[in-house]
């Protein structure tokens, strides 16, 4: 068993921390603030592959295994865990086109989305359809050569600044073997968006309800066959959990850097912080959960790259564990900066906004800790 990175491997990382150095930590504070969606900075990672690091070749895509991905998301996500989020949830969507539409949808959008030239946002969650994703109501009737599609999402990034919407739709009864996914022009006539959401964090990318009124789609956009779409839909965020836990563990790396310099600058009564043996217990444990936190997400990855049987599971556990330990340790830095540690002109609060939200998406870490109750109680699952 080898935990350490290839050559290969860590060329990719190292290219992407000086992407992050250069093109998202001079502006992150100012993105945030403005709430400025950053396409030409999005751009600049399409440039580098990173805005198709698992899609298939197919399209442009690097095709790489999700670990890999995950060693570029956590760079990012040290300085910009909001704009880093963005990108991999475009890149989840990038391969679901690439995986699963026809030649033609691929020709028409594939190697844009993979090149960072168009971006794709990824239509799921629903006003009444959260963590019961299985329930969506949106609908997408065949009519002759056409899909037509009624309904609304909500909780979309992306939705209003991007090109291609991946739509989960119910073309059959109810349950999760009625939905179909579908590749959606963002501009086709019949769509429109809701107001930006002013969120707690995320600012980089903007949040907004869409609604669907009798918008008109050529078949050939279906992807995979009807009454597959919640398989793609679950496969895919096998993968987003591992990607969101990836942005939390990058997050809490970038806040134990900083939380590490401002323990040896800041003094009080006459002694470095760093002399303190209290702060010095605090940033123990909060290396130590950012490394248990950092193998498990490499662990679920290797499960999902190897196609284990128990992937799923381990995704989940990943998910929860990262999640909440990543928000933690931003939490904790932020407490060892003391009241520096809540200005503006430090990141440690924009790390805990924006980090935050990651124990609620790709389901909420309740749902995660259901998903692995039940694989335990329900089979001999060899959790090692």
């Amino acid at each position: 068993m080898d935990f350490e990175l290839s050559e290969e491997q860590q060329a990719f990382a190292d290219t992407a921390r000086e992407f992050a150095t250069n093109e998202l930590a001079p502006h992150a504070a100012l993105w945030d603030r403005e709430q400025i969606f950053p396409r030409d900075a999005i751009g600049k990672a399409g440039d580098l592959g990173f805005c198709g690091l698992y899609a298939p070749e197919r399209i442009g895509g690097l095709a790489l295994p999700r670990l890999d991905a995950a060693l570029v998301f956590e760079q990012m996500a040290a300085v910009d865990p909001s704009t880093t989020a963005f990108i991999t949830i475009h890149n989840m969507a990038t391969w679901m086109l690439g995986t699963w539409a026809t030649p033609a949808v691929c020709e028409r959008w594939g190697e844009d989305l993979t090149s960072g030239r168009k971006l794709a946002s990824y239509c799921l969650t629903e006003p009444g359809a959260g963590s019961d994703a299985g329930n969506l109501k949106t609908r997408a009737e065949l009519q002759g050569p056409e899909y037509v599609i009624n309904g609304g999402k909500a909780f979309i990034s992306g939705a209003g600044a991007t090109d291609v919407l991946v739509l989960m739709a119910r073309t059959g009864g109810g349950g999760a073997g009625g939905v179909s996914a579908f590749a959606v022009p963002a501009d086709a006539p019949g769509i429109s968006y809701g107001k930006k959401e002013h969120k707690m964090g995320w600012n980089s990318q903007p949040t907004r309800t869409i609604n669907f009124d009798n918008v008109r789609i050529p078949a050939d956009h279906l992807l995979g066959n009807e009454g597959e779409g919640f398989r793609i839909a679950m496969k895919g965020l096998d993968g987003g959990r591992i990607n969101i836990a990836t942005c939390s563990v990058g997050a809490a790396q970038g806040a134990l850097d900083a939380a590490r310099r401002y323990l040896h600058e800041r003094q009080q009564f006459g002694k470095p912080l760093a002399s303190f043996q209290a702060l010095q217990f605090k940033l123990a444990d909060m290396a130590t959960e950012l490394v248990a936190a950092r193998q498990m997400v490499r662990l679920a990855a290797s499960k999902l790259d190897a196609g284990h049987a128990d992937a799923s599971t381990y995704c989940a556990m990943a998910k929860r564990f990262a999640t909440d330990a990543g928000f933690n340790v931003c939490n904790d830095a932020l407490q060892l900066h003391g009241g520096y540690g809540y200005l503006g002109e430090f990141p440690l609060e924009r790390l805990v906004r924006d980090t935050r939200v990651h124990q609620i998406l790709e389901g909420t870490n309740e749902i995660m800790r259901l998903i692995v109750a039940r694989k335990l109680l329900e089979s001999d699952v060899d959790i090692q």
